[in-house]
């Protein structure tokens, strides 16, 4: 048996500790822009609902969880305000869920958190942030990480 693998050279660990930081700094950056009741996980539900309105059916195959999954979760969300349900025009029975102008705060709110956090993070790597960026980018293009991302396919 050979000894586990120091922290400091795991990727998968440090990525790890470094994605929980900096969502844990965003999140706690859109709370004081008054958005405190999201919680990060609802940002999946959001990233699809930017393209236009969704049904319930629609959100949960994207997502790749149960109907009664995203139900619960657009309830929670239309409860505090960030989206609305109403019903299809071509079939009375399914609700189509789009985002409220509180909803569109919050994206703005999150973008600006992420702004910041990224302006940071470069300041911490100086010179030498335009070739990690390009690792990292490669590291990400590479896995199929990038394109899970972009074509808005990443799980929560």
């Amino acid at each position: 048996m050979t000894a586990p693998e120091p922290i400091a050279e795991d990727l998968v660990l440090l990525f790890t500790a470094l994605a929980a930081n900096t969502q844990a700094q965003v999140t706690a950056e859109i709370a004081k822009a008054g958005f405190g009741d999201l919680r990060p996980s609802d940002g999946y539900l959001v990233q699809h609902l930017q393209q236009g309105p969704q049904t319930i059916g629609e959100l949960a195959t994207k997502l790749g969880i149960t109907a009664q999954g995203v139900s619960k979760t657009v309830i929670e969300m239309e409860r505090k305000g960030y989206v609305s349900r109403t019903p299809s025009s071509g079939d009375q029975r399914k609700r189509v869920v789009e985002l409220t102008e509180r909803g569109w705060e919050a994206i703005h709110a999150s973008r600006k958190a992420r702004a910041h956090v990224n302006r940071e993070l470069r300041a911490i790597l100086g010179s030498g942030a335009r070739a990690f960026l390009d690792q990292v980018h490669h590291l990400a293009e590479t896995t199929g990480a990038l394109t899970e991302l972009t074509e808005r396919r990443l799980r929560p």
